[in-house]
């Protein structure tokens, strides 16, 4: 749940944190945006489109954010996203899964 902590508070691998913290790297989505932020890698950056059904559970109260980040069924959907898709890591790669 380290990548999930790191996504809720806005301390992970992606262009908004680099902006503030690492000015080196590169703040764009390799989507073409021109900042990568938490609320794009979630909700709207094609690169994790078929990763979003982990989302599925959370409707009908579905609201963006705000139930990802803040309820008990969101949180485990956004581990779920980040295994499956390596949003928030360095190298965007997915996650190997525990044995």
């Amino acid at each position: 749940y380290g990548l999930v902590t790191q996504c809720r508070l806005g301390h992970a691998f992606m262009g908004e944190y680099y902006q503030r913290h690492v000015p080196s790297e590169d703040v764009a989505c390799p989507c073409g945006k021109h900042l990568q932020t938490r609320d794009h890698i979630l909700l709207d950056c094609e690169r994790y489109d078929k990763h979003r059904y982990h989302f599925a559970a959370l409707r009908p109260e579905f609201n963006g954010t705000h139930a990802l980040l803040n309820t008990r069924k969101g949180i485990s959907a956004l581990a779920k996203f980040i295994q499956s898709s390596g949003a928030f890591t360095k190298t965007g790669e997915p996650l190997p899964l525990d044995p």
